[in-house]
């Protein structure tokens, strides 16, 4: 599956963005959806994920209430909506993909689209 990430751009804190993923390939509607983050100077980290039906999420701590994943399976598509953002969110934002039961961890997907940055500043 290949996956095309979107949406990234400059925004003052306490700022919205939505960020869209796109995957195209053999039945890329049954893969299970995850975005990671990767600030300057910082290692990747995971921010939340969805399974392949849209009916379960998982998120990092310090997004919760602020960030909503979903999924649109027939545009073969995951969302991230960002709201009420802060600069430490500034980093390049990547999605990827598994078919098998999905989690935190990044090398549990094999499948990454090219990233798109955020970046939050005043």
């Amino acid at each position: 599956v290949q996956l095309q990430a979107s949406g990234g751009g400059s925004v003052q804190p306490g700022g919205s963005l939505m960020l869209s993923c796109t995957a195209s390939g053999r039945a890329a509607s049954k893969y299970n959806m995850a975005w990671f983050r990767q600030a300057p100077g910082k290692e990747r980290e995971f921010v939340s994920a969805i399974n392949w039906s849209g009916d379960s999420t998982l998120y990092m701590n310090s997004v919760k209430g602020r960030f909503t994943i979903s999924k649109n399976n027939a545009k073969n598509t995951v969302y991230l909506s960002m709201t009420a953002l802060k600069e430490e969110d500034t980093a390049i934002y990547y999605c990827a993909a598994v078919e098998d039961d999905y989690g935190r961890q990044g090398d549990e997907y094999p499948y990454w689209g090219q990233g798109t940055l955020v970046t939050v500043s005043s």
